[in-house]
């Protein structure tokens, strides 16, 4: 079988008529097209080409071939626009937590739709790990401390761990030291073992007074806003509520490289997950400066 750089060379040189137009049509150089032709030629044991006056024409032989090529590498061309067509208007699939879709990235979509109007969005809330090849996911935000072998990972926001409630929690509630806030009443998401471990970490006994796990982290903001007890949240998803003066701040964290990262397959991005990775990037150094993390992660903070 021929190559396919003899194929193209010849095909290019038929069309345009001549070996130099070939070559300008390729990048490359005249005699590197008429070598190809040769070696096509003896390959089929034809000659494509014959010359005269007029310049190069084309034999039966390769006129006919000439055709062929023509057609075949039109197709492929229509193939692969076909394919990068359809990537470009099929919507952009980003995953993260039900919390952080709600809390950080949907107020903030509608200036990204205003600048990127041709770019599509659809956000998927998951409580767990997507499996963003299995799942069609092109971006997930995920919560942890950035590592996840296999993906490439840019972090978002460093969100250290903060401990809330309401101020009328704490008025009925006395609180002096740490050692303390084992004794008050805890509300967890049941999806957030991390919340656990980061509690664990700091000498919290859940267990002395009570916790109660709620359906969703949507729901466990409600409690401690409602004033139900205390909880262990990203600092990121209740700086509203802590602005706003609907929360306390009983505790927080150093950030120890936790926090929220963008995750992708590796490989070359579509100019659309470009355009989305880069835009959450400006958002978030409203927020918190992104800073390169390099730190070891431990299976409890491998959650999005």
């Amino acid at each position: 079988m021929p190559t396919l750089a003899a194929l193209r060379a010849f095909e290019v040189a038929a069309r345009l008529g001549s070996f130099s137009a070939a070559a300008r049509a390729l990048n490359v150089t005249h005699a590197a097209i008429s070598q190809h032709v040769r070696s096509l030629e003896t390959h089929l044991d034809e000659k494509l080409f014959t010359r005269s006056a007029r310049g190069m024409i084309l034999t039966q032989a390769g006129l006919a071939l000439s055709e062929t090529l023509t057609e075949g590498f039109g197709m492929i061309v229509s193939g692969v626009r076909a394919i990068t067509d359809e990537r470009a208007h099929r919507p952009v699939n980003i995953s993260t937590s039900p919390t952080f879709a709600e809390v950080w990235l949907m107020p903030k979509l509608g200036a990204f739709w205003t600048e990127h109007p041709d770019i599509y969005l659809q956000v998927q809330p998951y409580m767990g790990l997507s499996n963003l090849r299995a799942d069609g996911i092109d971006v997930a935000i995920r919560f942890g401390a950035g590592q996840w072998p296999g993906l490439d990972v840019v972090p978002l926001l460093m969100s250290p761990f903060t401990v809330v409630c309401s101020p009328d929690y704490t008025e009925a509630n006395s609180l002096e030291d740490i050692e303390d806030l084992s004794a008050l009443y805890w509300v967890f998401s049941e999806f957030s073992s991390e919340q656990y471990a980061w509690g664990n970490r700091i000498g919290i006994d859940f267990k002395q007074q009570g916790y109660k796990e709620l359906a969703s982290n949507a729901l466990t903001l409600s409690a401690v806003r409602s004033g139900l007890g205390v909880s262990i949240q990203s600092r990121v998803l209740v700086e509203d509520d802590i602005a706003s003066g609907r929360m306390k701040v009983l505790y927080e964290g150093d950030p120890e490289g936790i926090g929220y990262y963008i995750v992708t397959l590796p490989g070359v991005l579509s100019p659309q997950v470009k355009t989305l990775r880069n835009w959450l990037l400006r958002n978030a150094e409203d927020v918190t400066t992104v800073e390169e993390i390099e730190t070891e992660i431990s299976e409890e903070t491998q959650l999005p």
